[in-house]
């Protein structure tokens, strides 16, 4: 199964990025989304490259947010798609089974889609406010993750979903309450100063209740 805590890496340029990846990596952090939004193809390429380099060295999951060709390209662990981007089911033709690809939603029905489209997991949200990402979805709270991932059950659909959005440590017990997989976070790792102690935190709530 997936690991339950993804980092969804920060920068405006390459090194901002490769340092904050780097730091995540070191602090025990075993699954790195890469984004790297609207810079040149050229930059996008050399960082990517460098990132698979460190997380084959970590043995890290490695995920290219968008950029399926790149992923393809670079030989990434998979892709992350977000709702306006390329179709699941597309994706799945160009990349094959062995690929992870993930994808945004924000409803109950987006998680429908993507599933019907063998979506590996999801990343629901967002839980609250985040500066992260422009254009931001309706903000699901607390309460929009029990009603999705109840109508998930009823359903009997078992894909791993993440909750991603704005999330703090204090956040994660009642989320996976919920019966979520696990979260994907982004500023809360790039701006701790204390990131080894952080993840540590991070992986005894999320893990708390798992049964090795």
């Amino acid at each position: 199964m997936y690991n339950k805590l993804q980092y969804i890496s920060q920068g405006n340029t390459i090194e901002e990025q490769l340092y904050n990846i780097h730091q995540a990596l070191d602090a025990g952090c075993d699954w790195v989304q890469m984004r790297f939004k609207n810079q040149t193809t050229k930059d996008t390429f050399a960082l990517a490259e460098a990132v698979k380099f460190l997380c084959e060295e970590y043995l890290a999951n490695f995920i290219v947010n968008d950029n399926l060709y790149l992923a393809q390209q670079i030989a990434a662990d998979g892709v992350h798609l977000g709702l306006t981007d390329m179709n699941i089911a597309e994706a799945r033709a160009i990349l094959g089974t062995t690929k992870i690809i993930g994808g945004t939603a924000n409803t109950f029905e987006d998680i429908e889609n993507h599933v019907k489209n063998s979506c590996d997991y999801i990343g629901l949200g967002p839980f609250r406010f985040t500066k992260t990402k422009e254009k931001l979805s309706p903000v699901l709270g607390l309460s929009g993750y029990v009603a999705i991932i109840e109508k998930m059950k009823n359903s009997h659909l078992k894909t791993p979903v993440y909750a991603i959005g704005g999330i703090t440590l204090d956040d994660v017990t009642q989320l996976i309450e919920t019966g979520i997989h696990g979260i994907a976070v982004s500023g809360m790792i790039t701006s701790s100063d204390q990131k080894k102690k952080l993840i540590q935190q991070l992986n005894e709530k999320l893990y708390a209740n798992v049964i090795v």
